[in-house]
């Protein structure tokens, strides 16, 4: 499956901080000031840097529902490269594993991370395949592990809303299409609903591809990367 070669935009670190900052209270907009000094100053070379500490804590520090973001900035202020970020995700809760998924993004450019993203794929928690199909996936996923990634969102209840790029990528992809199919059949085989976000799916595979008008004959799948 062909894509376009320029890449969606990087997210930045200073929007998302500033907007998560505004989301806290005082006490813990000052704990993700000190903790992203502490990152970025001094992010250490022993077996536990300070700002892996404050990592593990975020949680209680910044509230549940802030702690992955608060994670994500900790994780680009360090520079946290992957085999920080491979680390972290093996041996981190389900909440920090989240964290270093969301992460891939900004922390790592090319595809050197892939692994935590097969990984991740190969778990049953939904949030962590959620966070697994985020942008990092849309830039480095092979065509084949791709479609797998969506199969896998549609088996265990994730929102196709949370694969990045999905339209991008889905469009013109006869062989996502077919895979879509057999499953949808599966489905009415054993008397289960057709999942809405399948069909939508499979409206997406008969878009044209960019720099293309037309999509291509049933069975002529795109060429892969």
């Amino acid at each position: 499956m062909n894509h376009p070669a320029s890449a969606p935009p990087q997210p930045d670190p200073a929007a998302i901080r500033r907007t998560l900052a505004g989301q806290l209270d005082a006490g813990a907009r000052a704990w993700l000031d000190t903790a992203l000094t502490e990152a970025a100053e001094d992010p250490g070379t022993g077996p536990l840097p300070a700002w892996e500490r404050r990592f593990a804590e975020a949680g209680r520090r910044v509230g549940a529902d802030h702690a992955d973001t608060a994670r994500v900035l900790l994780l680009h202020a360090a520079g946290a490269g992957t085999a920080t970020l491979t680390r972290l995700y093996q041996e981190g809760s389900g909440a920090e594993r989240r964290s270093v998924l969301d992460a891939l993004a900004l922390a790592v450019e090319g595809p050197d991370a892939v692994g935590l993203v097969e990984d991740a794929l190969r778990a049953n928690d939904t949030g962590i395949v959620a966070a697994a199909v985020g942008p990092y996936a849309a830039r480095h996923l092979d065509a084949h592990a791709w479609r797998h990634a969506v199969l896998k969102c549609l088996f265990t209840g994730v929102p196709l809303t949370a694969v990045a790029r999905l339209a991008e990528r889905a469009a013109g992809d006869a062989e996502l299409d077919r895979m879509l199919a057999d499953f949808a059949a599966e489905r009415a085989a054993a008397g289960r609903a057709v999942p809405a976000d399948l069909t939508a799916a499979r409206a997406l595979t008969q878009a044209a591809p960019p720099g293309r008008t037309t999509t291509p004959p049933a069975g002529g799948g795109a060429k892969e990367n």
